[in-house]
């Protein structure tokens, strides 16, 4: 038998609760949209992430994580919107046809008139590093240990080194010191690092914790239990550089070096992705390439804030909800292109004529900059100049237009976003 909904949501962490909550200020009925989240309980990542910084550009106030879903999840039980949880998604077709499993409910074939997809990051592992060395026990992503710590009640060890710079890498270093372990180093492969500055200032500097740039793992020591690691500086070419091996004593390695938008069920719809986000291809109202399937929050590309992925889910919300009642039609999208440093840029396709003061542009850069001009054209024509006095890959940046530049961008053909290091 097959269940019929106007909205289905796959995922229930922060994009999913914020974009249901969307789609029902637009005006769709509670009972038209269904949330379907595999954990046991609603809000995603953020049930783990027990410490503060969540909530500043939404709420005007800091909060933990918890404390931030619990307001999104408060206001979706308010107002009866329906969702399932220990449910899992199977497979998804291009029709909108969803198969799902949960315990409640046995195996269940969903049809949907639009669906949004807020399913949110999986971490990289050892396993896509190719780091050489035995395997012992004691090496866990940045996020299990998080988990474990947080929510289990395990400490994972006593000595500890981190390998990448990724916020998540950053947090666990100043919560494994605080709960009495020895952070010995965080190494990060590349000359900068991929977390907020924040972060480093609060989690490292703050409690006088190494960060070797340059650096990686190059060999992992220990039978049973893990050791001991060996790193090395790594050259211009990310390869290590022979004579400058250091041994590390540890009994713990995380790695926090990458996320990885968790698109499987995505696949069997047949969508197009962007290579270098690894999310959805969508335009500006967050609708992929195949019309009635939406994307927002990590799943489309990895965000920094939570804020901003509340915001963006919303917007996919509302979109999927003007959808369903023939108010987004398919017509002809301009493109964005990246160039000059900008690594990528979302959205990727965008309609002309829709742009207004409140479409933003996100984008993120390759490398750090300082004064330097991001510039902007238009189908070839310069439109837009502004001096940036920093950037950095672990930041996301966004653009707005007004005035000449908006006119501009709403009968182009192609919009294109530059770093200019010529100051």
């Amino acid at each position: 038998m097959t269940e019929n909904i106007k909205i289905a949501i796959i995922g229930g962490g922060p994009a999913g609760l914020a974009a249901a909550l969307g789609a029902y200020k637009q005006g769709v009925s509670e009972n038209d949209i269904l949330i379907i989240e595999r954990d046991s309980c609603l809000g995603g990542i953020l049930n783990q992430c027990i410490h503060a910084g969540f909530g500043l550009h939404r709420f005007g106030e800091e909060l933990t994580g918890p404390e931030y879903a619990e307001r999104f999840i408060k206001q979706v039980e308010d107002t009866k919107i329906g969702y399932v949880t220990d449910a899992m998604v199977l497979s998804m077709t291009k029709e909108k046809e969803i198969t799902y499993i949960s315990p409640s409910k046995g195996l269940v074939h969903l049809k949907a008139e639009a669906v949004i997809l807020a399913m949110g990051c999986r971490e990289r592992t050892r396993g896509a590093l190719n780091i050489p060395g035995s395997r012992p026990a004691g090496i866990f992503s940045a996020g299990t240990a998080q988990r474990f710590v947080n929510i289990e009640g395990y400490l994972p060890g006593k000595e500890v080194v981190i390998l990448g710079s990724g916020d998540i890498g950053l947090i666990m270093a100043r919560r494994m010191t605080l709960e009495g372990a020895k952070v010995k180093a965080v190494c990060e492969l590349m000359p900068y690092s991929s977390g907020l500055a924040r972060n480093i200032a609060q989690c490292l500097d703050d409690f006088d914790i190494p960060l070797k740039l340059s650096h990686t793992v190059v060999d992992i020591h220990g039978k049973d239990r893990l050791t001991g690691v060996t790193i090395a500086k790594v050259g211009s070419d990310l390869k290590p550089i022979k004579g400058t091996e250091e041994m590390i004593e540890c009994d713990t390695l995380l790695l926090s070096v990458g996320l990885i938008p968790e698109n499987e069920a995505s696949k069997g719809a047949e969508i197009e992705f962007d290579k270098i986000t690894s999310g959805a291809v969508v335009d500006n109202f967050r609708q992929t390439s195949v019309n009635g399937i939406f994307a927002c929050g990590n799943v489309l590309h990895v965000h920094d804030l939570v804020d901003f992925v509340s915001a963006e889910s919303e917007l996919a919300g509302r979109s999927a909800a003007k959808y369903v009642t023939d108010r987004i039609k398919s017509c002809n999208k301009s493109i964005t292109k990246p160039t000059g440093g900008v690594r990528y840029i979302v959205p990727q396709r965008y309609i002309p004529e829709t742009v207004d003061e409140k479409t933003e542009f996100f984008f993120r850069v390759g490398k750090n900059y300082r004064n330097v001009y991001l510039k902007v054209f238009c189908d070839g024509k310069e439109i837009m100049k502004k001096k940036l006095l920093r950037a950095a890959p672990g930041e996301m940046e966004h653009i707005t237009f007004k005035g000449q530049a908006l006119d501009a961008v709403r009968i182009s053909k192609e919009l294109e976003i530059t770093i200019d290091e010529e100051v």
